[in-house]
């Protein structure tokens, strides 16, 4: 495993890699603080590409004015000893200046779906995601880049920066991992003490109730947001910022689940001082049936 701190080295070495050795290479873009929600992107590269790149970076530019930049945790010695497990060729750990270099001035705005849901809860957060990924995929050039589902919006700005640029990358989105309690792995889990952490399977237990009121027939965006919001208001250390309810491949909000297109539920939910994000894809309700048919 090599840990790569220049640009300019990491480019070469993917070049080399590309044109020399004719490898495809998987990137898993992350901010360190690796946990296992990591390391399923990090197996799922090592099974489909021939060389691992997993960059550690916490980058400046997604996070806002008295957001949690300075106290983001770091421990670069750590990842790397998770990651020597998976026979990780490369840690691409970059310095602010190495990607930011004096006079940066160029950044990258996803219209529309960045100026929703998180994009208004902090404003400039995807700016700074998707300037920051075009930055990494220009010098990793993977064939294949590693996202969580847990992430649902980013992944939605992801795909389309990659679709209109035209960068040779395709997206590979995996399955939210969780703990026992249904919480969401997060590098921000660390922030929460033990109440804390209790508190916050409300987040996805309230998911849960909207599914179920889902399979139960009902319909109504507003009934299923309001089932949400009852439920993580029983929590009394938690405060909920929004809960949406929307097309799960445009991010259009919905009035009424359709039977023929996916939805997205997703919900922003402070506990104590920590702010947590989850959601759940509710499928069409006529894929079900056929999925049920077939079997």
């Amino acid at each position: 495993m090599e840990i790569i701190n220049r640009r300019q080295r990491m480019s070469s070495v993917a070049r080399k890699l590309r044109r020399e050795q004719d490898q495809t290479i998987g990137l898993v873009p992350t901010m360190g603080a690796l946990h296992e929600g990591h390391l399923s992107l990090v197996r799922e590269a090592r099974r489909m590409c021939d060389v691992v790149v997993v960059s550690v970076f916490v980058n400046p530019a997604q996070f806002g004015p008295g957001e949690d930049f300075e106290r983001y945790p770091r421990d670069l010695t750590q990842d790397t000893t998770k990651l020597s497990d998976y026979n990780v060729e490369y840690i691409f750990a970059p310095s602010v200046e190495e990607i930011y270099p004096k006079g940066f001035s160029t950044y990258v705005t996803v219209e529309g779906l960045s100026n929703q849901l998180e994009g208004v809860a902090r404003p400039g957060h995807f700016r700074g995601v998707a300037t920051v990924l075009t930055i990494l995929f220009n010098t990793v050039r993977p064939d294949f880049a590693f996202f969580g589902q847990k992430d649902a919006q980013q992944t939605m700005v992801v795909k389309r920066l990659v679709r209109d640029l035209a960068l040779d990358t395709e997206i590979v989105v995996l399955p939210t991992v969780r703990e026992e309690s249904g919480l969401a792995l997060s590098s921000r889990n660390a922030y929460l003490d033990g109440r804390e952490r209790r508190a916050a399977s409300v987040l996805y237990r309230a998911l849960m109730y909207a599914r179920e009121a889902h399979d139960d027939g009902e319909r109504s965006a507003r009934r299923l947001a309001e089932v949400v919001r009852t439920q993580v208001e029983v929590e009394p250390r938690a405060q909920l910022e929004y809960v949406s309810i929307a097309d799960a491949e445009t991010m259009e909000r919905l009035d009424k689940l359709p039977d023929d297109r996916p939805t997205l539920i997703a919900i922003a939910v402070r506990i104590g001082r920590t702010r947590l994000i989850d959601n759940i894809v509710i499928q069409p309700a006529r894929q079900k049936t056929r999925a049920t048919v077939e079997a």
